[in-house]
């Protein structure tokens, strides 16, 4: 059995994730504080982190980028994160933060399953301002 590890304070996108992404073979863990993510990780050795870009006082960038430290030091495995962001201006924030896709709220089933499908298999996945448009541009 593997798990989808979701950190939000609000009920409502834990019920979201839980529709779109439980099965038999799948469980979907549930964390209120960005601060518990790391443990979690640890813990449980999700296949996919979901971050809410508003947690309490830890929010999902530093969330992300907490894990990344962690990865980075041999401390976690890396695990593919998920930002569910409240508007396109946002994706400076999930690109800073080293997040392998995100959604951009009002989330849905269709999408969130999409998105963790192309995570699951090691790709990415993004909405909104192509990825590479805050790149420099290379001639």
């Amino acid at each position: 059995m593997s798990d989808v590890l979701v950190a939000a304070d609000a009920d409502w996108i834990h019920d979201e994730v839980e529709a779109a992404l439980a099965t038999p073979d799948r469980a979907v863990r549930w964390v209120r504080r960005g601060m518990d993510v790391p443990r979690a990780v640890a813990d449980l050795s999700p296949e996919l982190v979901v971050l809410d870009l508003q947690i309490g006082n830890m929010g999902g960038m530093a969330t992300c980028m907490a894990l990344r430290l962690e990865s980075g030091a041999g401390r976690l495995p890396r695990v593919p994160v998920l930002m569910l962001l409240d508007r396109e201006a946002d994706i400076f924030l999930a690109r800073r933060s080293d997040a392998d896709g995100w959604l951009i709220k009002p989330i849905d089933a269709f999408r969130l399953r999409k998105a963790a499908v192309a995570l699951f298999k090691g790709g990415t996945y993004t909405e909104g301002v192509p990825a590479d448009a805050g790149e420099p541009l290379r001639l």
